[in-house]
């Protein structure tokens, strides 16, 4: 809802008239587009993982490092996908926090 509105501020400022379908199909295409519940999926199941490697114990690092460029390619995805100040913040203290992980490894 909130990036249809700004959308169709920038049409009304411009005074460019559109087709009411066509602008339905664009916000479709761009919800499809900034989409990250995957990216989401995708980093919980690499949190499992790295529990589960930290708990078997023994040495373990090169496994985690593999974690965490892991992280961090889901965790630029997240960036990239953004449309939003927020999202774009949140992804940024998120690879701050997988290079501080991929020190301790």
């Amino acid at each position: 809802q909130w990036q249809r509105e700004r959308l169709l501020t920038r049409f009304e400022d411009v005074k460019i008239e559109l087709d009411p379908q066509r602008v339905e199909q664009e916000m479709i295409m761009l919800a499809q587009k900034v989409d990250v519940a995957e990216e989401l999926d995708r980093l919980d199941a690499h949190v499992e993982e790295a529990r589960k490697i930290l708990k078997k114990g023994g040495p373990c690092g090169r496994r985690l490092d593999f974690m965490m460029q892991e992280f961090n390619r889901e965790a630029n995805t997240l960036a990239s996908k953004s449309i939003n100040a927020d999202i774009t913040a949140a992804a940024v203290e998120l690879k701050v926090l997988i290079e501080q992980m991929r020190e301790q490894v």
